[in-house]
């Protein structure tokens, strides 16, 4: 039964369609997996095993009556601990958090759930998705089931883990600056990251409200584009959700490269970039053009300033985002405080890790008086030139090709107490998120010491699904997401 978590979410949906195997099958094969390899990995915060099986035998009863509600219903997933999912506690990683157990479901699990998915669980990731790395989590580090001494990156760690580790089938995570994409390419998978606003935000606990984006990650191009149009729906619940039709990602995702213009930003292969990722890369590139691609040297000139924008715009919002966990609401409460400034700032100060507590500071001083025309709003102007930038260079290509991590996964607790060094992880997918365009990250190599690689691919605003066709076509050229994690 262990064979059946080998299958792609595409190939268990046709097996599950023949009634050759059944979602119970499939969910138990998880589960076992789990069982097995997670006391390693560390991917889940919490299991949900009674859950799962009660939806994978309603999907069984569905097909066994010839109507199943999607096309990957009774394909078992996992979810970042950022989704709220009703009965079942979310925590977002956090202590301030412990405990909570939301009465209702984010709109993605909704939708999962109307699809007839059983959701496996929890995944663990960075503290309120601020991290690289996966080591601010509250309760403990998740491991790369590539080599368990290192990173499997962040803040999507759990979920790139679980798919990595063949724990899940897929996994639904969340973009900030990166998030989906870094931890993607560090663990030998695919994630998306939608463009702002194609899917619902309804329900993520939020990080950096004009950033974050939920996305899909997966073992293959096809089940991230199969699980991402499942969640690309427009919800009036969601102001900032846009009203476009949801894309037939699977239909041309076989039509090829041949005639593509593919830009190639000269900022994006600057120094500091490890040299197998970089000699990888510009071998990837080659083979883009050998399948017909056109490559274009083009200019982001921008980009040496994203990095000190992102941070003073993500940690603004976060600083004022954050600001709802004081002990009152929802969540952890400081026993002994006595009187109203007491409980705050001890339920804060308890609740909150060093990386939060980091970020909060830092926006606060961002948005105070005296400051906020200096540090934020100069930043919401060059935010500004960074999109400006894109729009240029799409006028020139299809779409933008480069390294998605500047280094393959780095070892737990390097970078712990160099936060400057961890931010830097993500230099190359955050202008992205800066832009509000879609990203992907794809594999597309190794290094010498078995390490995972990832090439990222950025497109025009809702544009997914030629990011989708081009990964594919660079993913049927290897056999990557064959290639089992040695956990």
């Amino acid at each position: 039964m262990s064979s059946l978590t080998d299958l792609s979410m595409l190939e268990l949906a046709a097996k599950l369609a023949s009634r050759e195997v059944s979602s119970v099958d499939a969910t138990r094969a998880s589960l076992q997996r789990i069982a097995q390899v997670d006391p390693k990995v560390r991917a889940f915060l919490r299991v949900d095993e009674s859950g799962a099986l009660k939806a994978a035998e309603a999907s069984d009863a569905r097909r066994k009556a010839g109507s199943p509600l999607s096309a990957l219903d009774g394909v078992p997933v996992g979810l970042k601990d950022i989704f709220l999912t009703q009965g079942v506690e979310t925590t977002c990683a956090s202590r301030v958090l412990e405990g909570f157990v939301p009465p209702y479901d984010a709109t993605v699990v909704r939708l999962l759930k109307e699809a007839g998915l059983p959701l496996l669980g929890k995944l663990n990731m960075d503290e309120f998705a601020m991290g690289s790395s996966n080591e601010s989590s509250a309760y403990f580090p998740t491991h790369n089931p590539w080599d368990l001494t290192r990173t499997p990156g962040g803040s999507s760690g759990g979920s790139a883990a679980a798919v990595a580790a063949r724990e899940v089938f897929g996994a639904l995570g969340t973009d900030t600056g990166g998030s989906i994409r870094q931890p993607a390419a560090l663990t030998n998978t695919v994630g998306l990251k939608p463009t702002y606003g194609r899917v619902s935000r309804y329900g993520v606990i939020a990080f950096a409200s004009s950033l974050d984006q939920p996305g899909p990650m997966a073992r293959t191009v096809g089940d991230t584009a199969a699980l991402f149009q499942l969640i690309a729906r427009h919800d009036p619940l969601d102001s900032t959700s846009a009203d476009v039709e949801t894309p037939d990602c699977l239909t041309g995702l076989e039509d090829g490269v041949r005639g593509l213009k593919l830009g190639v930003p000269r900022e994006y292969f600057a120094e500091g970039m490890d040299p197998e990722v970089a000699g990888t890369l510009r071998a990837s590139l080659e083979e883009l053009e050998k399948l017909g691609a056109t490559l274009v040297d083009v200019s982001l000139p921008h980009t040496k300033y994203a990095l000190a924008t992102y941070y003073l715009l993500a940690s603004s919002e976060a600083s004022s985002n954050l600001a709802r966990y004081d002990g009152i609401r929802y969540g952890q409460r400081a026993k002994d405080a006595r009187g109203l400034k007491e409980l705050y700032t001890q339920t804060r100060g308890q609740g909150f890790g060093a990386e939060v507590k980091r970020r909060i500071m830092l926006g606060t001083y961002a948005l105070s008086a005296g400051y906020y025309d200096a540090y934020y709003l100069r930043a919401q102007k060059v935010r500004t030139l960074i999109r400006e930038d894109f729009t240029k260079v799409f006028q020139q290509v299809d779409a933008i090709v480069s390294p998605t991590s500047p280094v393959p996964a780095f070892k737990l607790g390097a970078k712990v107490d160099d936060p400057l060094s961890m931010y830097l992880m993500d230099v190359y997918t955050l202008p992205c998120n800066l832009a509000g365009l879609p990203g992907l990250s794809v594999p597309c190599g190794f290094t010498q010491g078995g390490l995972p690689i990832g090439m990222q691919l950025l497109g025009r605003p809702f544009d997914e699904a030629r990011l989708l066709r081009i990964a594919r076509a660079f993913e049927r050229e290897h056999d990557f997401f064959r290639r089992a994690a040695p956990v």
